[in-house]
């Protein structure tokens, strides 16, 4: 498959992305360490929910796909 020039602009534009993302979750993981460190219990409960919700993502994503 030849790459075409809106191609290789979709790729570029994704790299970037890429970048600017795993710099982002540095940034997360950051937030999470300090938040378990002042206050682990309430960090805990609030992680189960972001988890719950995930695993609702992910079951529509294979609905998609």
């Amino acid at each position: 498959m030849k790459k075409t020039k809106k191609s290789k602009s979709y790729l570029k534009v994704i790299l970037q992305i890429e970048n600017i993302r795993k710099k982002n979750n540095v940034n997360w993981m950051n937030i999470l360490r300090i938040a378990f460190q002042y206050s682990p219990t309430a960090t805990a409960k609030v992680m189960s929910k972001i988890y719950t919700d995930d695993k609702k993502i992910s079951y529509l994503v294979k609905k998609l796909i």
